[in-house]
């Protein structure tokens, strides 16, 4: 199994699917359901970092061939 770090956008999305779904059953322990819920706000946070670095690299390929591409910081919500 892979390191969290390591996962592709669509395998972190798959995994924090799972994770909701598990956390919506309500069946769970408190304990598991903290794990789980920390491990789905890890796997959220890769997700927006993925996505993150493509809109950079579309933001980039979009500037190519016009004069002077205007790159615009990123919203971060805290």
């Amino acid at each position: 199994m892979k390191s969290e770090s390591k996962l592709t956008f669509e395998e972190s999305y798959a995994q924090l699917e799972e994770v909701v779904r598990q956390l919506e059953r309500g069946d769970l322990p408190l304990d598991q359901s903290l794990a789980l819920f920390e491990k789905g706000m890890r796997l959220a946070r890769l997700c927006e970092s993925k996505l993150d670095e493509a809109e950079q690299k579309v933001s980039g390929l979009v500037g190519i061939g016009t004069e002077a591409p205007t790159p615009t910081p990123f919203r971060t919500e805290n």
